[in-house]
């Protein structure tokens, strides 16, 4: 199958699609295709059905019976039958969508499965009977793809003990896009303005083309504009998208406590302990909302880099940040008209320190991990995080941005990697001098705990503003002091 040219990257997630399909077996297959809602699952699938000429069939929150009667009128019209099929109970609906295959494999997707489980829940294991050995004889080439945005429950759909796992031959997770990709797809060509606009609404496709109809920054002089007329504006969807996120997923009963973790975790609050004391609770009561928000892919659990029995947790969607950190606190003056433009001016301090700040961090270490060569790190990263440094004897601790560990293959085990660099991020600060001779320290700190013999961490520094002279000549003369800006963000490694 040809990709549409209509689509933006999504080159592995297509080939994946295109290989299943194409499978020549003369039995029905599963394939379950994932991710989080406004990614493209559904312009991806809907382009792999009519590539093939295959049914596509997108459930709705309702009842048994009536998901059934939609389902039955579907499939009749695809089968072009003139009256819709009368189905009393899922296992008839399945076993006529897999003899639908007459004349060679035909892609049949099944999109916002979730709604269809919660009605019925007997339906996976349907599936599953009817995918099994003994039913092959009557099914036909069905290359069936069931598709859902609930993260928690398509990723236990084929887990454990569950009915259909060992049944799938793809399970496709399609992601948001990485930084880069989101800078292309916006077709911003200024690195700062890219990293700025994805600060806000990170790598969902929807959010461009569906959510601001192509409105984007022109340029950083455009940006502040942009956000007015774009973000802060009632009127327009990404308005109140933040809110729509955490209703729209089931696992999230008690959406008000889910806000406000979010917006702890917004203000710098990123321990378990931290978040507790914002929002005023015990730390144990936090367990289970912590839990549920990873599992359905909006925070980050990620462990301290140099200290093992630390964690930090992090929001995975920038709108969501973005939300909590500028919007929350405002929402009355910006539900009325015209008062954007004074919100934001007096957020502008708030934006830079809770949002563009780590945001810009983050970017940092995805580039390390996943951007830069192996000879800018002196090996291989298999490891990119943040962390803190204790200084015994100034009593304090020194927060690393980016720290990058490889593996020394001599050996076995995670107590044997090897740190390869160690960096700071500064988006608005020009790095000199004095941030180099910081990282030496915390490098001397490091010395006796972690390293290979022999050989000393790089030094890398991360600026949003650029570099003193004297910082470049430095850098220049010597490989271990690597510099990054913007440009080499986006488009170097």
């Amino acid at each position: 199958m040809d990709k549409p040219a209509e689509m933006f990257d999504r080159d592995f997630e297509w080939s994946e699609l295109t290989r299943f399909s194409r499978y020549s077996g003369p039995e029905a297959t599963l394939g379950v295709v994932s991710g989080r809602r406004r990614q493209g699952k559904t312009f991806l699938l809907d382009a792999a059905t009519r590539a093939s000429g295959g049914f596509m069939f997108t459930a709705t929150e309702t009842t048994e019976a009536d998901a059934l009667r939609q389902f039955g009128a579907a499939l009749a019209d695809h089968c072009g039958e003139p009256a819709p099929f009368r189905f009393a109970h899922w296992d008839e609906a399945i076993t006529r969508l897999l003899r639908i295959a007459t004349d060679g494999p035909v892609v049949a997707v099944i999109d916002e499965f979730p709604f269809l489980a919660k009605a019925s829940p007997a339906l996976p294991s349907i599936i599953q009977r009817a995918l099994d050995p003994a039913a092959r004889r009557d099914n036909t080439p069905v290359r069936l793809l069931l598709c859902g945005s609930a993260l928690s429950f398509m990723g236990r759909l084929l887990s454990g003990n569950a009915p259909l796992r060992g049944r799938a031959g793809l399970e496709l997770v399609v992601p948001t896009l990485d930084y880069r990709l989101a800078g292309q797809f916006w077709d911003i060509a200024d690195p700062c303005t890219a990293a700025l606009t994805h600060a806000v609404v990170g790598g969902t496709p929807a959010y461009r083309r569906e959510f601001t109809q192509g409105d984007t920054p022109a340029d950083r002089d455009d940006f502040d504009d942009w956000i007015v007329r774009a973000v802060l504006n009632p009127g327009r969807p990404l308005f109140r998208e933040a809110r729509y996120l955490l209703a729209e997923e089931p696992e999230l009963h008690d959406t008000a406590l889910y806000h406000s973790v979010l917006a702890a975790i917004a203000s710098g609050n990123a321990s378990r302990g931290g978040i507790a004391d914002y929002l005023g609770r015990k730390s144990t009561d936090l367990a289970h909302p912590l839990h549920v928000l990873e599992d359905v892919g909006l925070i980050r659990h990620e462990a301290d880099a140099f200290r093992r029995n630390r964690s930090a947790y992090r929001i995975a969607e920038p709108l969501l940040t973005f939300y909590h950190a500028v919007m929350r606190a405002n929402w009355g003056d910006l539900e009325r008209p015209g008062r954007a433009a004074a919100v934001w001016s007096r957020a502008q301090a708030t934006f830079r320190s809770k949002v563009l700040g780590p945001h810009f961090e983050t970017l940092c270490r995805e580039w390390a991990r996943w951007h830069a060569s192996p000879d800018t790190h002196g090996g291989h990263p298999a490891r990119v995080a943040a962390g803190t440094v204790s200084d015994p004897a100034a009593k304090t601790g020194h927060e690393v941005d980016v720290a990058v560990f490889g593996r020394d293959d001599s050996a076995d085990g995670p107590e044997h990697e090897v740190l390869l660099a160690i960096g700071e991020a500064k988006w608005n600060d020009t790095m000199g001098i004095g941030h180099l001779r910081r990282l030496e320290h915390i490098r001397g700190l490091l010395a006796t705990r972690t390293g290979a013999p022999g050989r000393e961490p790089r030094l890398m520094c991360f600026s949003g503003a650029g570099f003193t002279d004297e910082l470049r000549r430095i850098a220049e003369r010597d490989r271990g002091v690597q510099l990054v800006d913007m440009h080499r963000l986006y488009h170097g490694h």
